[in-house]
């Protein structure tokens, strides 16, 4: 029998190297340390491709026509939950991110694997799509990939790949719309139903304030509300939620981290991180990716000898409504054609979100997550002082909540960091990543993790966070950083 790699063996690589590293992100949220999130990303990486493989399976003569299906990424992810609540069932729950554990068994939780008809509209939308569609949506939102790379990934024309990305958006709402409708529900939200359609069409369109009041204490109809609304940047967040559920927002912060990352401090966003990275010869980079090249190998046989196995389906039912449209992103038949990996890259040494601010990690993560509670407490002294420029960016807002990200670019290198700002509305901050918090009344101090404490002069900080709002919600004012006052720019 010849050694000689296969055409098989070649997809298989390509496709763990695409894919590893948005799962052990995902697996890494979910579970209470580095080598726990390995075991859990293996685990769910060997039974999401025994599940791809299976769709991919040309159907049985007779079997009729084939469940509808989530891109390879989303359903990688959905396995990492799956994996997460068999552990939970056989008593491993310990290993888990007790906000995970307690999710996992409420009715929440529940949503995403009962009646189809029942599940999040997201899910149920990007399920009825066309696998090529949908994998242009995942990637270019949620993952947050330059469309270069995306075209390049799904066999696309980069000079038209925009122009089908505004059409898989808008394909995406017509099918979340008809999730909706679809949905039982009772008649004050199937009143709604046609109106919150025509305002979110728009952004110039006003919401009526009884709309307004059903949204913000109806959950099915605020998420539906979420996937219509293509404009205000909420997309990402509500495919993102809707599809893998707990931690939705947090993934999703990590994935933007993990691009930028990529891309290098100062790059833009629309550049294509397989140019090459400025900073690609360091030692320190170059064992990096040898690491995860041979770690990649590793997972590689793995999923080989997993295809081994007896094929086996996730068990969702085939999304109301599918059909088999053409697809707007028309890939040509090809082997999965691998991207570089990141540069950096949380499968060498990733972290698990610290519940409380005295959480540490003895690693450095490019794309962290250090959850903390909000807590009181008189704040530390600043130990340097430093000019700073700050970048506030409300992410997405719902009705009596939001997510945000500050981002401070610092003249001179620090060894440690504390952030601190005023809130003017007596917004509450609730939940935070890469940094830990700490509020007393409007005054919010946000301090470094141990992992990015050290930031070069010239560089940049970032962290982002959850929080409440009621009546208005201004941008922070008075930000610090170590004590000296930063300049806001817009």
């Amino acid at each position: 029998m010849s050694d000689l790699p296969t055409p098989q063996d070649a997809a298989e690589a390509a496709l763990f190297s695409e894919c590893w590293d948005a799962v052990l992100s995902y697996a890494d949220l979910c579970t209470s340390g580095s080598l726990t999130a390995q075991q859990l990303a293996t685990e769910a990486f060997t039974l999401g491709m025994r599940e791809v493989r299976a769709a991919e399976a040309p159907p049985l003569r007779g079997a009729g026509r084939r469940a509808a299906r989530l891109p390879v990424i989303p359903t990688l992810l959905t396995a990492v939950r799956e994996t997460a609540a068999a552990w939970e069932a056989v008593g491993q729950g310990h290993k888990l991110d007790p906000d995970l554990r307690l999710w996992l068994n409420s009715d929440a939780a529940a949503r995403y694997t009962g009646p189809p008809l029942q599940r999040p509209v997201a899910l149920r939308g990007l399920r009825d799509m066309q696998d090529a569609d949908a994998s242009l949506l995942w990637l270019a939102e949620v993952e947050a990939l330059p469309l270069p790379t995306v075209a390049r990934r799904l066999g696309l024309d980069p000079a038209t790949a925009a122009g089908e990305l505004d059409q898989v958006r808008a394909l995406f709402r017509d099918r979340c719309h008809r999730a909706h409708v679809d949905t039982p529900m009772d008649a004050q939200c199937r009143s709604y139903a046609r109106l919150l359609d025509a305002v979110t069409r728009s952004s110039a369109a006003d919401t009526p304030e009884d709309l307004s009041r059903h949204l913000a204490t109806c959950v099915r109809c605020a998420e539906a509300a979420a996937c219509l609304r293509l404009h205000g940047g909420g997309l990402p967040a509500a495919l993102t939620g809707g599809v893998i559920g707990w931690g939705g927002l947090a993934y999703l912060e990590r994935r933007r981290r993990a691009a930028e990352v990529r891309l290098g401090p100062g790059r833009p966003t629309a550049a294509d991180p397989d140019a090459g990275d400025p900073k690609e010869g360091t030692g320190r980079t170059k064992a990096l990716r040898n690491g995860l090249l041979a770690a990649a190998v590793l997972l590689s046989l793995l999923a080989l000898g997993v295809s081994m196995m007896p094929p086996g389906g996730s068990g969702d039912d085939t999304a109301a409504g599918h059909d088999d449209h053409q697809p707007v992103a028309d890939r040509t038949p090809s082997a999965p054609a691998g991207d570089p990996l990141p540069t950096t890259s949380s499968a060498t040494t990733p972290t698990a979100p610290a519940t409380t601010a005295t959480t540490t990690r003895k690693n450095p993560d490019p794309e962290p997550q250090g959850t903390s509670s909000a807590t009181t407490g008189p704040t530390d002294e600043p130990s340097a002082t430093a000019t700073c420029r700050v970048a506030y960016d409300l992410v997405n807002q719902w009705p009596d909540g939001f997510q945000a990200t500050l981002t401070v670019t610092t003249t001179k290198a620090l060894a440690g960091w504390r952030v601190a700002w005023s809130f003017r509305d007596g917004q509450q901050v609730s939940q935070m990543w890469d940094a830990t918090v700490s509020q007393h009344g409007s005054r919010v101090t946000a301090t470094a993790a141990d992992y990015n404490r050290s930031v070069a002069a010239g560089s940049t900080l970032s962290f982002g966070f959850l929080a409440s709002w009621h009546g208005s919600n201004s941008a922070p004012y008075a930000v610090t950083l170590n004590g000296d006052t930063c300049t806001t720019t817009s």
